[in-house]
């Protein structure tokens, strides 16, 4: 028997099982405790975004100016004036918390009914929200004080702070949920605890070891504050999968005869070579991100590498070992009615395959056909997608407390959208010229910092701050009213705000995803070419990924933009995708297709190899992966669907886009599509394919000692 990297790394951990434990154990122990000491560094807001926006930010950072956290509370009564007790008693506890100042008088509404009082929490605002606690605690005890009132509070330290403390709960909502999901799969894929609880427990460690570095790697890359459930997602998901394929593998050669060292050299060889193609794709495919021109994205990358190549390292070491080391334990705590195996290892999964499998190679035209019509008519809605940087009542809700108070503050007190921010810096901010160039605007409008040699200049724009008025008047502000204002004067003009954000945000993205596209269609070309020594299955496998990408584009699409089955989801339409889901999703599935992809090709090439037909190696390839590959599926989808339950729009996005994606690409795609499509192009499917020297012959195995722990 030839060995190829896989089956030499399998053979060595197997050998050295306590050296290869051990270090793992040390390792993981080792990066956790380095990323926790280092702590996380978050990216500041003129580093999440882009263009003109981004610029501006960047000169007010640089010039520390800092604006203090401002907060608004509305005291609301039935009857005029009725707020006037509530809202001194309200300003006296707030003043009392010693974290406020500036509070001014109540601002009443027109009616009477309503009263709103401003204040600013002191010191940095970046860090405002860890000190408005008392403040929260304060207006919520006058609240309840006040039974004849109704008190919203809305500002930049209490969103920041609420928006804290909701990422931290669904972040763990999302830990204790995923976790005993993937382990229930587990135990009715397996039927032992045991072989249920090896998969999760390396998952499990590859993230926190992932986690550590990722914290150690962030102060010279700065972080989103979701990348860490981005992480956690795509880890939990990859590790598990990348386990249960090596584990079903070896659990099935062992089941069809094979003895105790063969059947874990056979599954290092085989699926332990596919983790590690598959590993590397969907590496090399996050790294795409890297081109899109966004910290974000950089962000987003390096985490997904980091984990993916943890846990298939963990995969092909350790997994291994602890494979020698359990030997028959490894079915221990066997769950009745769930550890029979038919003769010779066949899997009740491998007879439903075999029956879905017969019609599908006798008329492979017709569900060929089908199956390309389904996923294009699910596909369709994306041809109208609409993308923006949601704003907070679509990104939490119309329900959350946040977008309650501030849709009730502005309701009572209307101030338009968000103004446009025009930021400009001079060598002499003072200068007759630039003096002149200032006086353009509404004095009332335009803030100077002498010492800075900058100026700020707040312009209204029309429209609701979304809509096509608010773009083009931001659009004119750019192209007409700036440059004529500040021509010739030599200073850096940049308008930014919550528009221009989002507008340069999405052009950027624009921009972005042609390189990225490009780049991971190349690279999963080549490394399918370099696989499996076939032009054809590489042409195929980036068609077939387009086809899943492009339904769950569609689905999100007609879900989150026009709302069909968004409440059946427990969600709402917000009329827009997130402006990053759409290149997020396209790298993560053209990178984690992969994983069933290079798994069911590879067995149909081995079949293949020892001698069968196209159709007959068809057939045995899909029927003997079909239990690895619906588990790994059910997790999969799993995972992705508790990320579908969280409180953003984002992250319920994401969720639902790629469960759908990878329900369609384990059923339709994997089970249908494929097999078709090989069985259509029958021989040329292996064209320019010749064999490789560390190509596995099954047929004839050499026994090779191997430790294995408590097996007989």
């Amino acid at each position: 028997m030839r060995h190829n990297l896989a089956a030499r790394i399998g053979v060595w951990s197997a050998h050295h099982r306590k050296t290869a434990i051990i270090g793992w154990l040390l390792f993981v122990v080792l990066a956790t405790a380095v990323g926790g000491a280092s702590g996380m560094v978050e990216m500041s807001e003129s580093e999440q975004g882009a263009g003109d926006s981004a610029r501006a930010q960047k000169i007010l950072d640089e010039a520390d100016l800092d604006h203090p956290a401002g907060e608004l509370v509305l005291v609301s009564s039935k009857t005029a004036g009725g707020w006037k007790e509530a809202a001194r008693e309200l300003a006296a506890a707030v003043e009392n918390t010693g974290e406020a100042q500036k509070i001014e008088p109540p601002l009443a509404s027109k009616d009477g009914r309503e009263a709103l009082i401003r204040f600013q929490i002191k010191g940095d605002s970046k860090t405002a929200a860890d000190r408005v606690q008392p403040v929260l605690d304060a207006v919520r005890d006058t609240d309840k004080a006040q039974p004849g009132v109704e008190v919203h509070q809305f500002g930049q330290a209490s969103a920041e702070k609420w928006l804290g403390d909701l990422l931290s709960e669904d972040f763990k909502q999302a830990e204790f949920t995923a976790v005993p999901l993937a382990l229930g799969i587990l135990l009715v894929a397996f039927g032992a605890v045991v072989a249920a609880l090896l998969p999760v427990g390396l998952a499990l460690t590859a993230c926190m070891a992932a986690f550590g570095l990722l914290s150690l790697a962030s102060h010279q890359l700065h972080l989103f504050q979701s990348t860490y459930s981005v992480m956690f997602l795509m880890g939990l998901a990859v590790g598990v999968d990348y386990c249960l394929f090596y584990l079903r593998r070896e659990r099935d050669e062992r089941a069809a005869g094979h003895d105790a060292e063969t059947a874990l050299r056979i599954a290092a060889a085989t699926s332990g070579r596919a983790v590690l193609v598959s590993g590397v794709t969907v590496m090399l495919a996050m790294a795409g991100m890297f081109l899109s021109g966004l910290m974000l994205f950089k962000g987003f990358a390096l985490a997904t590498i980091l984990v993916v190549f943890i846990a298939m390292l963990g995969s092909v070491t350790v997994l291994p070992a602890l494979l020698a080391w359990l030997g028959d334990r490894i079915d221990a705590g066997r769950i009745p009615f769930l550890n029979r195996r038919g003769k010779k290892g066949a899997h009740e999964s491998g007879a439903v395959a075999g029956a879905v499998l017969r019609p599908v190679l006798a008329k492979p035209k017709l569900f060929a056909f089908g199956a390309v019509a389904v996923l294009l008519a699910l596909a369709a809605p994306a041809v109208g997608m609409k993308t923006e940087q949601l704003g907070m009542e679509k990104q939490f809700g119309s329900d959350a407390s946040l977008s309650v108070a501030y849709k009730k503050i502005t309701e009572a007190f209307p101030g338009g959208p968000e103004p446009a921010r025009v930021v400009v810096k001079a060598d002499d901010i003072d200068s007759e010229r630039m003096r002149g160039a200032l006086a353009k605007f509404d004095p009332s409008d335009v803030t100077v910092h002498k010492t800075k040699n900058v100026a700020e200049i707040e312009v209204a724009l029309e429209g609701n701050g979304s809509d096509s008025r608010s773009k083009n008047a931001l659009a004119h502000l750019r192209e007409k009213t700036v440059p004529a204002a500040f021509d010739g004067t030599g200073a850096q003009v940049f308008v930014g705000g919550e528009l221009a954000g989002s507008v340069d945000f999405n052009d950027q993205l624009k921009r972005g995803i042609v390189p990225v596209f490009a780049f991971i269609t190349a690279v999963t070309f080549l490394l399918m070419l370099f696989c499996f020594r076939s032009y054809v299955i590489a042409v195929t496998s980036i068609l077939l990924n387009l086809l899943s990408v492009a339904a769950a584009y569609g689905v999100m699409v007609a879900v989150f933009q026009h709302g069909w089955g968004a409440s059946v989801l427990g969600t709402e339409a917000v009329g827009a995708i997130e402006g990053w889901m759409p290149l997020f999703v396209l790298v993560v599935l053209f990178g984690l297709s992969m994983d069933y992809h290079v798994f069911v090709v590879s067995r149909i090439s081995e079949a293949r190899d020892r001698g069968a037909d196209t159709r007959a190696a068809i057939s045995e390839g899909i029927r003997r992966t079909a239990g690895a590959v619906t588990g790994a599926a059910a997790i999969m989808v799993a995972v992705f669907a508790v990320f579908g339950t969280l409180s953003m729009q984002d992250m319920q996005q994401m969720g639902v886009g790629l469960a759908v994606a990878v329900l369609l690409d384990a059923t339709i795609v994997r089970m249908v599509l494929l097999p078709s499509v090989m069985a259509l192009l029958g021989e040329r499917n292996w064209r320019t394919r010749r064999p490789r020297p560390d190509e596995l012959d099954t047929r004839r195995p050499r026994r090779e000692a191997v430790p294995t722990g408590a097996r007989p």
